[in-house]
């Protein structure tokens, strides 16, 4: 269940998944140099709406992807504050495949899978790269890329799971839903 995770935020402090139950949760893996950050900015217009309703952002910034999140978790954290004026909890960097990845993601993965890309201008660049790098890539159930999102109901199901390419208004109306 999502409330045993604990994760370890940037400034190295215990979030414990456990004091968002009752609350409805995005977890995303984030990149400050990768062609989907400026979703920080209606990822953070949800919260601010959402948050008195009981929604959560948990912020995972991730360097497997293009290597679009350099710099320390305090550079990452500067970058944010100062671009995009987030306010939600931003997590240490961390992997999200492979063999050091967040125990939660291990989980996350299984409860939702990879479906698709949605149709985006990156989706036919991202299909393109992945196969040539993995004819198999579409059945795994693996992070494809920067800013895909897990919406955690208030109950602690993984209710969805939407890839960077998806629509921003989509997950908002999602989480709404769950609110």
């Amino acid at each position: 269940m999502i409330y045993d995770y604990k994760l370890t935020t940037r400034t190295g402090d215990t979030l414990d998944l456990a004091d968002y139950k009752g609350k409805v949760i995005m977890i995303v893996n984030t990149a400050t140099g990768c062609g989907f950050t400026p979703q920080y900015a209606p990822i953070e217009e949800m919260y601010r709406k959402y948050h008195e309703k009981g929604f959560e952002v948990v912020d995972i910034p991730c360097n497997q992807f293009g290597g679009q999140a350099p710099g320390t978790d305090d550079e990452i954290h500067e970058f944010c504050v100062t671009k995009f004026d987030t306010t939600f909890p931003q997590m240490k960097k961390s992997d999200v495949n492979g063999e050091n990845e967040l125990p939660l993601y291990t989980y996350l993965k299984s409860q939702k899978g990879f479906e698709k890309f949605d149709d985006h201008p990156y989706k036919e660049l991202l299909e393109k790269n992945f196969s040539m790098i993995d004819p198999n890539w579409r059945t795994n159930p693996d992070i494809k890329w920067n800013f895909t999102k897990f919406i955690i109901d208030r109950e602690g199901n993984v209710a969805a799971r939407f890839e960077p390419t998806a629509d921003m208004e989509k997950v908002g109306e999602c989480v709404e839903a769950l609110l």
